[in-house]
């Protein structure tokens, strides 16, 4: 339950007009995509599964690269985290959340007063009270199923009686200027399957993890492909794929609107509101303590002030004012690519999260090297596939626009990462 709440979210609603024209408007296309997408999904988890349960900490796949690589190498991971992987996805989700609230109200504009009103409340939020921020968490989990079991299921079965989902089949969009191809589509459908690597951080909590977990993760990961495809197979059941793409991310509430009339269509846009919001506060939770996971090592700048937690509130505060800062300042890149700023589009969406892969790869390499206990198929045959389906997400994103342009901005942060570490090496050698 908790693999499938953290995963399923915003992704699955805004990206599915997004995967299918990067398949050139063709719907078994956008199936494979997702299909193959989710395969990486459920491999990668199965080999984290196995590294969590040896590696029994709360930062994930940051504890993990430090075992592997060392203090520094952690330390850049978690430097990539806090400044570049949590606050683009908070930019973004805020940004869709608001989108679906301009719809809902019927404003015409506004979308980024909005977000930002989004940004701040819940940093706000989890500044103020961690508790709550949590149970408004655990409440939207649950309510984030309801409007994809609905749209899978009615649609679905009104394409099956009208001919719509054959018809989806059988003829591709014709409103597609140029797709982009499968491993394009493929990155489309990373962003709606990222989170789960988060519930590997609750491995030294549970009752025989070594069991348990493995079986959360591969279970849990299974269970939203199926539940994502048939989502897909119901929109396409009451869409064409020529209305998809013109719907854009509305294509979820027009499904609805046209079976259940206005007031059904009004409201699956509350539940997806509700459900994009939840998926914005479990990033800023992240967000709100990157810099606080660094400090907490003694690291990275003023660690003795973003170490501080507030007595009142138990809220990172110092380290959630810097994620909200970093989180705004990617908001203008994300508000830039609409108005042309950048001469082209630098999908902050997407890009972080391939080069999360990347990180990936590097750990697949020391599972094979140094769990020698594990069998063949847990030790090389799991990494390897994990490691091909990570190449094949990084390629996708090689092919994105103005991807050169995000490598270069990435190495720039990390690069800053680098030297205040080594600043902060050479005066902790210099102090008596």
């Amino acid at each position: 339950a908790m693999v499938v709440g953290i995963v399923i979210g915003s992704g699955v609603f805004f990206k599915a007009d997004d995967v299918l024209a990067a398949s050139g408007g063709s719907l078994p296309t956008a199936l494979l995509a997702w299909l193959i997408g989710g395969a990486i999904m459920v491999v990668t988890a199965y080999v984290f599964s196995k590294i969590a349960t040896r590696i029994k900490k709360v930062n994930g796949v940051v504890d993990y690269f430090e075992a592997a690589y060392g203090q520094t190498a952690g330390y850049l991971v978690a430097w990539f985290m806090t400044f570049i992987y949590y606050p683009t996805l908070v930019a973004v989700l805020a940004w869709v959340s608001a989108n679906y609230t301009v719809g809902l109200l019927g404003l015409g504009q506004g979308v980024w007063a909005i977000a930002a009103v989004y940004l701040v409340g819940f940093f706000l939020l989890n500044c103020i009270s961690p508790v709550l921020a949590g149970r408004w968490q655990v409440s939207a989990t649950i309510i984030k199923l309801v409007p994809l079991g609905l749209v899978a299921l009615v649609g679905t079965i009104t394409g099956l009686f009208s001919g719509q989902t054959m018809q989806s089949f059988t003829a591709s969009a014709q409103n597609v200027s140029e797709g982009g191809g499968l491993a394009v589509a493929t990155l489309s459908t990373a962003f709606a399957y990222e989170g789960w690597i988060i519930a590997t951080a609750i491995n030294a909590e549970l009752r025989d993890a070594r069991r348990t977990l493995p079986r959360a993760l591969v279970v849990g990961t299974i269970a939203i492909v199926i539940i994502y495809m048939l989502y897909y197979l119901g929109i396409a059941g009451a869409l064409s794929n020529e209305q998809v793409i013109a719907a854009g991310d509305e294509a979820p509430v027009r499904v609805f609107a046209l079976i259940f009339g206005r007031l059904g269509g009004t409201l699956l846009t509350v539940f997806v509101i509700i459900s994009c919001l939840g998926t914005l506060n479990g990033l800023i939770m992240g967000s709100a303590r990157g810099m606080y996971a660094i400090a907490s090592r003694g690291l990275g700048p003023k660690s003795d002030f973003f170490n501080r937690i507030d007595p009142r509130t138990n809220s990172t505060i110092n380290s959630a004012v810097l994620g909200f800062v970093l989180s705004s300042l990617w908001m203008v890149v994300w508000y830039g690519n609409f108005n042309g700023w950048w001469g082209g589009f630098m999908d902050i969406s997407e890009l972080p999260i391939a080069f999360l892969y990347v990180i990936y790869i590097a750990i697949y390499a020391w599972v094979m090297r140094e769990y020698t206990d594990l069998g063949p198929a847990p030790r090389f045959v799991a990494p390897g596939l994990a490691a091909a389906g990570s190449l094949y997400i990084i390629w996708g994103a090689v092919q994105k626009d103005m991807f050169a342009s995000f490598l270069a901005l990435s190495v720039i942060i990390i690069g800053a990462g680098v030297l205040t570490m080594r600043k902060k090496a050479r005066v902790a050698a210099t102090t008596p």
